[in-house]
């Protein structure tokens, strides 16, 4: 396993194996860019059908992160963890334990949060070993109740600021009253993001793997259930993608209906050059990385303190760089996802 010749190597910083044979933890961390700050990502614990998959996810997603960090103006860098193994199975306290032994090894130029696989209880065993893991603390969230650090009503709340901007740019409209939005995936971010547009007044449509988080939005939010087939093809101004990856593709492109992309979910597009297939074919996709920033902007202000008022102005500026995004879009005549990415190195290859 070469990792400096590895397809998504791209000029990482550090990246770091760790193995314990005691507690059977074997975990790699990638940090991609600190230029910024120290880099910031989440600790995932995934089965792994090998050691170069695990790697691949820990190369990849430690350098989204330095552009998701970069567009939201945070001080942070990029970087991930990974933990080989069923979280169902292996997971042990003296594992965690020693996962955190391993972060404060780093001397802080890495921070775990909550990933795939993780939750805030482990995040918290780890913080008795290691002072470099985020997203823990008691205290208030954004919406004034209490949060035991989960970063789902931010998220969910910039993916709304953001859905906004976007209706604005590509239909003129500055409220969302009667607008119909298709949301894939009505989970903890997805559910959120059902709730503000209900508020707004716009028309849901939702599908979920869970019957019983449809049949929620059905019943408290007036939403219509679709089909997880028939969702993404449903004529709407704005489809909302809170679940899957990879659902912008070589199929799924030519029948989408909706004017508007605006959804929380990572990594929406299949391969880089289906940014451009959405531009041809008049669809506005806001870029996954910068809408759905407010989670890591929530984990930011959880380390250096914060007020609720004070997060929830910086996630209100994911408008603005979205805003910003689609006019050099619409000047240049480039794709969104691509000039997102040339805006994020702007903003961190110059430190």
């Amino acid at each position: 396993m070469s990792v400096f010749s590895h397809p998504e190597f791209d000029l990482h910083e550090q990246v770091n194996f760790f193995h314990d044979e005691a507690t059977g933890l074997k975990a790699i961390v990638a940090i991609h860019n600190s230029n910024r700050g120290p880099a910031l990502g989440g600790c995932r614990m995934w089965n792994y059908a090998n050691d170069e998959e695990a790697l691949t996810d820990a190369l990849r997603l430690s350098k989204g992160m330095t552009y998701k960090s970069a567009l939201a103006n945070l001080d942070l860098g990029g970087g991930k963890s990974v933990i080989i193994g069923n979280p169902r199975q292996h997971k042990t306290e003296a594992l965690l334990a020693m996962m955190g032994r391993c972060l404060e090894s780093l001397s802080g130029r890495y921070i775990a949060a909550e990933d795939s696989g993780t939750s805030v209880a482990d995040l918290k065993i780890m913080g008795r070993h290691t002072q470099y893991v985020a997203g823990i603390t008691e205290r208030a969230g954004i919406d004034g109740k209490a949060s035991n650090g989960d970063p789902s009503p931010a998220t969910a709340y910039g993916t709304f600021i953001g859905l906004k901007a976007a209706v604005k740019q590509r239909l003129g409209r500055d409220d969302l009253q009667g607008l119909s939005v298709a949301i894939q995936g009505v989970g903890n971010v997805g559910y959120r993001l059902a709730e503000h547009l209900h508020l707004a007044g716009a028309v849901l449509y939702v599908t979920d793997i869970h019957q019983e988080q449809v049949d929620k939005a059905v019943q408290l939010l007036g939403a219509t259930a679709v089909s997880a087939e028939d969702i993404l093809a449903l004529d709407v101004d704005v489809l909302a993608p809170c679940a899957l990856g990879a659902i912008l593709n070589d199929v799924s492109i030519p029948t989408i209906q909706a004017s508007v992309i605006a959804g929380a979910s990572n990594n929406q597009l299949a391969a880089s050059r289906h940014d451009m297939m959405l531009k041809e074919r008049g669809i506005l996709y806001a870029p996954d990385f910068a809408i759905n920033a407010g989670g890591i902007i929530d984990i930011f202000y959880d380390r250096v303190g914060h007020t609720p008022e004070k997060v929830l102005r910086h996630i209100e500026t994911i408008g603005e760089t979205l805003a910003e995004i689609f006019r050099r879009s619409d000047t240049t005549g480039l794709p969104t996802g691509m000039i997102a990415n040339t805006l994020a190195e702007e903003r961190f290859m110059g430190r």
